[in-house]
């Protein structure tokens, strides 16, 4: 690091009103603090190109560091990443998530703190940890150490290797088992669906509407009833005799 950046950092650090990083302020060159993740992490993209059918998803391990810009998700197994990689997830994520300009910015209380998940049998979650594996598989000839590529040359939409490709299409039919037999046929009956499957999930925690106690109705005051009206005598009748 150059001394210019290291007495910025420096300044910076010692104007806090935190003890701990100003105490930072002799390391300028060092993280002023470091938050491992313990094993193995899922990280997702916090800001990812709206050109990208997927979002590159993928495992790390502890060794790396985590910026503010990556979502990270611990334990995370085969089965998580493959649903959040499946076109299920992408349709939510694009249908809710939040933009920075135009691309996706992914978010952890918006999007995936929300996604309706499925309740999948034993048989299910094993075929989709299976493609997910898969998934995996397909990525591996292209990333270092065994290819140049990176995880944003992979999942270019106009240069996605055609293994890759059938990898994710295979995992995103088996995903969508997971939530009913019948297919789906685009991103508009897959949001539909998973928006009604939120209401069902969501429904049990909304609170119930309280009954109104407002004062009765006044009754209107009733119609008088007209009073009974004689016929006029015709001359002759019923008059009493004259004396």
């Amino acid at each position: 690091m150059s001394s210019f950046w290291g007495q910025v950092i420096r300044k910076f650090r010692l104007a806090s009103k935190k003890e701990k990083t100003r105490e930072s302020a002799t390391i300028p060159s060092l993280f002023g603090e470091i938050r491992p993740v313990r094993g193995n992490f899922l990280a997702i993209p916090e800001v990812s190109s709206e050109k990208r059918l997927i979002i590159p998803i993928g495992f790390l391990p502890s060794s790396v560091i985590p910026s503010n810009k990556i979502q990270v998700i611990p334990n995370a197994t085969l089965f998580h990443f493959g649903i959040l990689c499946s076109v299920m997830h992408m349709a939510w994520m694009r249908q809710v998530t939040g933009r920075l300009e135009s691309r996706y910015s992914y978010s952890a209380k918006i999007v995936y703190n929300n996604f309706p998940w499925p309740n999948p049998t034993a048989e299910q979650r094993e075929r989709v940890e299976e493609k997910a594996q898969a998934v995996l598989g397909a990525r591996k000839p292209h990333l270092p150490p065994h290819g140049l590529g990176t995880m944003a040359d992979l999942y270019d939409p106009l240069a996605m290797p055609p293994e890759l490709s059938q990898a994710h299409a295979e995992l995103d039919r088996t995903v969508e088992k997971c939530y009913r037999s019948e297919p789906f046929h685009a991103d508009r009956e897959r949001v539909e669906f998973l928006f009604s499957l939120y209401e069902k999930l969501t429904a049990p925690l909304l609170p119930g509407t309280p009954k109104t106690r407002g004062r009765r109705p006044r009754a209107e005051a009733p119609t008088p009833r007209p009073g009974r009206q004689r016929t006029p005598a015709l001359p002759g009748q019923n008059q009493l005799p004259s004396e």
